[in-house]
């Protein structure tokens, strides 16, 4: 079993926002396979359902993003999860608005919700997908910027890449962390679709 994890933060007012981009391909995962996202336990929204052949929970914290690592933790706790077994899909400022970055592991990077979740978890150890969402803007206020909307031209290819990232984590449940990071990680991902049936 898979936990799926997409960060944001609940409420109209962060719709479509910057550090809304786990909401997004958490609703596009769910689409695909046809489940809902809408029972509301373990400090979250959860929706459970079968991707390349595994059962799977997605999950949408509602504790807002500093502290969606109780979320996390009690979701875990409740299934019974190892740490590898929990993918985790947010924003990077670190990356082009649409690149995709996956990783097995790896430290917070000052993004407060991964912060959160490893001091919740008691790990760094847990695979995830980054979705770029670019650099903020010079005297800028960083919190102001993540909770930003994208240009209309920044959009067309957030949208793309939130297709990609849900394409990332179906790689990643079904062939792997090593096999997703060879695709997705280069200048330009292959084209994989890789949607369960």
């Amino acid at each position: 079993m898979y936990i799926i994890v997409g960060l944001g933060n609940p409420g109209e007012k962060y719709e479509h926002t910057r550090h809304n981009v786990g909401f997004e391909v958490i609703d596009i995962l769910a689409d695909r396979i046809g489940i809902h996202v809408e029972e509301k336990k373990h400090k979250g929204l959860c929706g459970r359902g079968v991707l390349e052949g595994q059962k799977v929970v997605l999950v949408k914290p509602q504790t807002f993003m500093n502290l969606s690592g109780e979320c996390v933790r009690a979701v875990a706790d409740f299934y019974k999860v190892a740490e590898d077994e929990i993918i985790v899909v947010y924003d990077d400022i670190s990356l082009e608005p649409g690149r995709l970055r996956v990783r097995s592991k790896g430290s917070a990077g000052g993004h407060n919700g991964i912060k959160n979740i490893i001091t919740h978890l008691g790990t760094q150890e847990f695979p995830r997908v980054k979705v770029g969402i670019g650099e903020k803007h010079k005297g800028m206020d960083l919190a102001d910027y993540v909770l930003s909307h994208f240009s209309k031209e920044e959009w067309g290819r957030m949208e793309e890449a939130f297709q990609d990232a849900a394409d990332a984590v179906t790689v990643l449940i079904g062939r792997g962390t090593d096999e997703a990071m060879n695709q997705f990680n280069g200048e330009k991902k292959e084209g994989v679709k890789g949607k369960d049936e």
